[in-house]
């Protein structure tokens, strides 16, 4: 696939990238461009047939190859696929941005920090843990040591795929295993450009990645199934990753899961509003609110409240929902018109309980074509049992709700299933110390929101599931520990 193919994107057509050669085996669908409601290309979506051809060149590959004994090798191989990614970091932001509705910005963004997370795992490959070593009683030693698991099965969503997807296959290959990666059909072509990257980096052997586009539901499964895959990362909603949990148990598979998200921003009094309102849009916006980080929860001091509830709705009614390549967009559509028409719905049925501050909702078709356009919510609401609050909606809706103590901030912020993310904002270090510290979430963010990078680690707590990406300890979730035991022979 070529810039000019992005150029013109009714000539793109999507492939799989099958143990280091193309395969156009399965259904042929379209991916659309939700900017525009019109097609991009075709893709070949595979199937179970493909899953398994790639399933076993990786087992193949693995158990008769070095590959998994070589860091240096395979810190190499990581270092050229960073390079050859950030050769077209602006060819692969455009077609991520026209096929899933992100800003371009956002898209430039998310690939460009995809090339740093990609050179973080290729030096984490030559951080060689020897593990521990001693003689326990006279002439017995024993030892540990790290070795890569095996075959693992990569799951990653459209919203990011990026980044997602890079950030399982970096410390996986730095391990030492070897992957089939299923990406999401909704972004089909991005995923070939992924395939076309990783196969001129002549440095990975062929099979030990493959990647595979599906429009239905029949790769994951195998892969989950699969006695032959060790291990699955998989980032996506908490719904699907219960069902991973549940079919995983049969193989005893080790799983990586960082599921959905429902991350409250707890403003305090003496919060810099410039700060908050800034983050406020920014959370609500990111990715369109399709993003298990999005702030959907605006968790309010009854002091500032009447302050700030103004200063909420001139910024969230004024935002400008646009293409995806307009530059004076400050959100772009939904990944599709049934995602809008469901965000849509679940605020409708909110205003029985709600009380509506901004009412944005689906833009019109004579307006903006396609369906997919939704102008953001905000609802206040004073109860935790209700579905706007406790559900994650992977949509620009935000509700907006008063406390008064820190001790009810800190039981509102922890009165979800989830336990993704979460931001305090408060002038007072102690306090933001404090707060921070009972917020049962793997990510807390004080007088910031949604800042990441790739030398510290990501993860969930409660339903947002379990496992670390990123950081140092990314590379041990592909790794198992063995132990050696050793007796010296008599003199």
């Amino acid at each position: 696939m070529t810039a000019e193919s992005v150029a013109s994107p009714a000539t793109v057509t999507g492939r799989n990238l099958i143990a280091g050669a193309w395969s156009e085996a399965g259904d042929t669908l379209e991916t659309i461009n939700p900017s525009t409601g019109q097609a991009l290309g075709t893709y070949a979506s595979a199937g179970e047939p493909e899953a398994q051809t790639a399933i076993a060149e990786a087992r193949r590959v693995f158990d008769e190859t070095d590959w998994s004994r070589d860091p240096r090798r395979r810190s190499r191989a990581i270092n050229e696929l960073a390079d050859n990614l950030e050769a077209r970091v602006d060819e692969v932001a455009l077609m991520l941005s026209r096929e899933n509705g992100k800003l371009l910005p956002e898209t430039t963004w998310e690939v460009s920090t995809t090339v740093d997370w990609l050179r973080y795992a290729a030096a984490s490959a030559l951080i060689l843990d020897g593990g521990r070593s001693s003689e326990v009683s006279p002439g017995v030693y024993f030892q540990t040591g790290q070795e890569a698991m095996g075959v693992i099965g990569i799951i990653t969503p459209w919203n990011s795929p990026v980044i997602l997807s890079m950030r399982s296959i970096g410390p996986a290959l730095a391990a030492g295993c070897t992957m089939v990666v299923k990406m999401p059909g909704q972004t089909a072509l991005t995923s070939s450009l992924v395939a076309e990257i990783v196969k001129d980096t002549t440095s990975i052997p062929d099979g030990v990645v493959s990647i595979l586009t599906e429009g239905g539901n029949a790769v994951s499964p195998a892969l989950v199934a699969s006695p032959d895959v060790d291990m699955i990362s998989y980032t996506g909603s908490t719904h699907v990753g219960r069902a991973i949990a549940k079919s995983g148990a049969d193989t005893l598979k080790r799983l990586s899961l960082e599921l959905g998200g429902k991350t409250p921003l707890v403003i305090f009094d003496d919060a810099d509003l410039d700060v908050v309102i800034q983050n406020i849009v920014a959370a609500c916006t990111l990715m369109n609110g399709q993003f298990c980080l999005t702030g959907s929860r605006l968790i309010v001091q009854s002091g500032i409240a009447e302050k700030l509830r103004p200063m909420v709705i001139d910024a969230i009614s004024n935002l400008r929902v646009g293409p995806s390549e307009d530059p004076t967009s400050n959100l772009g559509p939904l990944i599709d018109a049934a995602s809008a028409a469901r965000v849509d719905q679940i605020v409708e049925d909110a205003t029985d309980y709600a009380t509506v501050l901004v009412r944005g909702g689906l833009v019109s078709d004579a307006e903006r074509p396609g369906g997919a356009y939704y102008q953001p919510s905000v609802l206040e609401v004073d109860r935790l049992d209700v579905p706007i609050v406790q559900d994650e909606l992977f949509g620009p809706v935000q509700t907006f709700e008063v406390f008064d103590t820190e001790d009810d901030a800190i039981r509102m912020a922890n009165g979800t299933s989830f336990g993704l993310g979460a931001a305090v904002f408060t002038s007072d270090e102690w306090r933001g110390r404090r707060v921070a510290r009972e917020m049962r979430a793997g990510f807390v963010w004080t007088n910031c929101w949604g800042v990441i990078h790739e030398a510290f680690e990501e993860g969930g707590l409660k339903q947002s599931g379990y496992g670390v990406l990123c950081g140092p300890s990314a590379i041990t979730e592909f790794q198992d520990t063995k132990m050696y035991a050793q007796i010296a022979p008599p003199q």
